[in-house]
């Protein structure tokens, strides 16, 4: 394989979405149905394969616009590009950050928590410590004073549960790296205004407002003595943590519940940042890739998804190929072949008429049966939906769920071959006169196979076989939560005394 993959662990018994599965019924109300005329199901799948097909042309354009879509939103905002947002992230850790320092990664329907003992460069990370929190629902559709003071309130019993492993220096306060996994529009390294709430998220009374200060004042309230001193979003804090292990990592991905992607940039290739002085001529961009939509193949189911979203018309990429949307997809699909033509004979098709029933996970685990009754596609087809299916049935749901997961990776792979066509327009041959590494984390990545090696093939195919060589595709587990403590760290006001 051309394409170098690494993975730094195995995965056993996850979940895509670590923790509640992602849900997002109250808000999708959609139903569809079809009854103007009968279609075999076989046709109804072919159809589904031509709109979703992904070949090498199209793969290229996908890259091409992509490339253009970040050059347009490091141009202006506000214009036709992607959001391409600041992070203000100018030097990455260099490994003599020591001490303890904390981190919060919240972006997606649970967040973590976590400390870091640093030892400096002969020791490096010399102990950590994670909780994971789901958040309840309600609170996905509050108030911010009722989200931020549920996070404080889970930080703040973290914090006192400090063992010997542990040593806090006496007259310091403690820091924390505050990964927040949604469009912010920084202003410094420890500031950002809140965009819009994605990922299923519709929190009141914080768009526009600084999610620092949220998280500060939420804090206070608890007498968590606790600043700041990095806010990140979890493909800034992925990119940090693969960083200090491997200085070659320059693109960092999130394939999970939702995507993005951040890269290392020119401070002299961002126009709209003309003036702004970086003491190493670089900055972290996160280019908030979900908003891409130029060029993708779509269909109406996508369609229909996206009509029935709580933001239709908007994520359209990450609606094609993140972890929380391709079990609707496939979903949507098998309810269409069932409705037209009976896919699933005389079996009664409510519960597959309800939205998110069929889960990425679901998708997955299906494709992992290689028996020869593909029973446990029958098992969890009947467990989740209340569907019977003969083998003839499993194998066309198997073939919708490998169409849609196809289709995700490999768009997933074009995006990431449009950020590297950027990096070597400032530099040019970059690929090919050096090792780069793209770090990947995220459940959807981690655990899914089949989207993985659609991944890697579709990277391999557009770069080439002399360049592709040269890309390093590496899974970073938990990188975003590590990462934001060693940004909290290597931003620290104590820094000096490292």
């Amino acid at each position: 394989m051309s394409v170098a993959a690494t993975t730094t662990y195995s995965a056993v018994g996850y979940s895509f979405f670590s923790g509640s599965q992602r849900r997002s019924t109250p808000r999708l109300k959609m139903s569809l149905r079809s009854d103007s005329f009968s279609v075999e199901p076989i046709t109804v799948l072919t159809k589904l394969k031509h709109e979703c097909a992904t070949p090498l042309p199209l793969l290229q354009k996908v890259a091409d616009a992509m490339c253009a879509q970040m050059r347009a939103g490091l141009a202006a905002d506000g214009g036709p590009g992607l959001p391409m947002l600041p992070t203000y992230v100018h030097d990455l850790p260099t490994g003599n950050e020591k001490g303890l320092f904390y981190a919060l990664d919240l972006g997606g329907t649970n967040f973590r928590v976590l400390r870091v003992q640093l030892g400096g460069k002969d020791e490096r990370v010399i102990a950590t410590e994670f909780e994971q929190v789901s958040i309840p629902q309600d609170l996905m559709f509050g108030t911010s004073n009722e989200l931020f003071d549920f996070i404080a309130l889970r930080l703040a019993k973290f914090a006192a549960k400090e063992d010997g492993r542990f040593h806090f220096w006496p007259g310091r306060k403690r820091e924390i790296g505050f990964t927040f996994s949604f469009p912010v529009k920084q202003t410094s390294i420890d500031s950002g205004i809140l965009i819009k709430w994605t990922k299923g998220f519709a929190v009141s009374g914080s768009t526009g407002k600084d999610v620092v200060a949220c998280l500060n004042e939420a804090m206070e309230r608890q007498g968590l003595d606790m600043r700041v001193s990095a806010l990140v979003n979890d493909t800034v804090g992925t990119l940090a943590g693969a960083e200090y292990y491997d200085n070659d990592a320059m693109v960092a991905v999130i394939l999970g519940t939702g995507t993005n992607a951040c890269y290392v940039e020119q401070t002299s290739a961002i126009p709209k940042l003309q003036g702004h002085v970086s003491s190493s001529g670089e900055m972290i961009i996160s280019t908030e890739w979900g908003a891409f939509s130029n060029g993708l193949p779509l269909t109406e189911f996508d369609r229909e998804m996206d009509a029935a979203s709580i933001n239709p018309g908007e994520q359209i990429f990450e609606k094609t190929i993140s972890g929380m949307y391709l079990g609707e997809i496939a979903r949507r699909v098998l309810l269409k072949m069932a409705e037209v033509d009976g896919l699933f004979g005389n079996s009664a098709t409510q519960n597959l008429s309800k939205p998110f029933i069929l889960g990425t996970p679901d998708l997955c685990a299906m494709q992992q049966d290689n028996s020869s009754d593909l029973q446990a596609v029958g098992s969890l087809l009947y467990d989740k939906t209340g569907v019977e299916s003969n083998l003839s049935t499993r194998k066309t749901v198997l073939e919708v769920c490998d169409t849609i997961v196809k289709r995700g990776g490999r768009l997933a792979g074009a995006g990431i071959v449009g950020i590297l066509q950027k990096m070597e327009e400032n530099s040019k041959n970059f690929i090919s006169k050096k090792r780069v590494v793209v770090a990947i984390d995220g459940g959807l990545y981690a655990n899914y196979p089949q989207y993985r090696t659609y991944l890697h093939d579709s990277v391999k195919e557009l770069l080439g076989t002399e360049k592709s060589h040269k890309v390093v595709i590496e899974h970073t587990k938990d990188g975003s939560g590590i990462g934001a403590a060693l940004l909290a760290a290597s931003n620290s006001k104590y820094k000096h005394d490292f």
